[in-house]
């Protein structure tokens, strides 16, 4: 299928759940979905028999300054297409559902998202630091992460 049909199968199905639709971005144009609205859709981009997007390819934080996103590339082996969808989350309170439970591969990515970001995986069955020192201060990867001098008595390089 192409990206036009299974965003149209999408906005069929999920109507203003689909925030909005990046078609013309290349390499991979996406749509943006609602956070609230992230795991049912995510299932049944699973589940749906003409879909079977059984493969997280990857999903990544973004910071974009005032906001942060998560971007999921996901593909299905046995229709051989693929599809991006992003959720995004104020930075001041960036909770996004885990979709864990739909493809396990999203464990490590999304505890790598909160390392880095921030993000917090709603229902993740086990959301620590995966990168960084468990006792780090702040999430390297945002804009506004101030490096700093000291930790645990050693001097910072970088």
């Amino acid at each position: 299928m192409t990206f036009q049909e299974i965003t149209e199968n999408l906005k069929q199905k999920f109507g203003t759940a689909i925030v909005e639709v990046k078609e013309t971005v290349q390499p991979d144009p996406y749509i943006i979905v609602d956070p609230n609205s992230l795991k049912e859709i995510s299932k049944y981009l699973r589940d749906e028999e003409i879909l079977t997007f059984d493969f997280l390819n990857c999903l990544s934080g973004l910071d974009l300054k005032g906001k942060l996103a998560v971007v999921y590339h996901i593909s299905s082996m046995k229709h051989k297409h693929s599809f991006v969808l992003r959720v995004e989350v104020p930075t001041d309170a960036p909770t996004v559902p885990s979709i864990e439970s739909i493809w396990k591969s999203a464990n490590w990515h999304e505890r790598e998202a909160f390392d880095m970001y921030g993000i917090i995986f709603s229902d993740h069955p086990d959301l620590r630091r995966i990168l960084m020192p468990y006792d780090w201060e702040g999430h390297p990867l945002r804009k506004d992460y101030q490096v700093p001098e000291f930790y645990n008595g050693m001097k910072v390089t970088y």
